[in-house]
């Protein structure tokens, strides 16, 4: 019994964050998540920290606003699929579970956007997708860098 307990508590650590990602695109993605509803609270945060901003730069703004929380929230979630299959697969390479994180995390963003295609505010687009992706790429890219430098040898775990 406790092996199991041990076992369920080791799978929920590495798949939660997973999970609890996911949720958050989920609640993203629904017609509050878009541009005409966020508008409005980015702004007054901006404008809080850094003064007030004219109308036309607003617009340049918070686009650069949105597609960087696309970068980072999906560079996040393609974090949180590699801890989950480092954890799950004690025999894998890192780039074998950079592979299936970065296939789990294209996967979300794909049905991300398809689902956003059919909601009256929001668009899916391709681009999008990519944009994930590349952040998924880069952060995971800076974890195998730091793991390198800072930690070879749990890195080489599997050779």
């Amino acid at each position: 019994m406790s092996s199991n307990r041990q076992g369920l508590k080791s799978w929920l650590s590495a798949w939660l964050p997973v999970a609890v990602g996911v949720g958050v695109i989920a609640l993203e993605s629904t017609k509050f998540g878009g541009a005409d509803y966020t508008s409005h609270p980015l702004r007054w945060l901006w404008e809080a920290i850094f003064g007030a901003v004219a109308d036309a730069h607003w617009a340049v703004i918070h686009h650069l606003i949105r597609k960087s929380g696309h970068f980072f929230g999906y560079g996040a979630i393609g974090l949180a699929w590699l801890r989950a299959w480092w954890m799950s697969l004690p025999h894998s390479g890192f780039l074998e579970d950079a592979f299936l994180a970065l296939l789990g995390t294209s996967l979300v963003a794909s049905l991300d956007e398809l689902h956003q295609s059919y909601l009256p505010n929001r668009t899916g687009s391709p681009l999008d997708v990519l944009l994930d992706c590349c952040g998924a790429i880069t952060l995971q890219l800076a974890v195998y860098l730091f793991m390198c430098q800072m930690k070879p040898k749990r890195l080489a775990r599997a050779e």
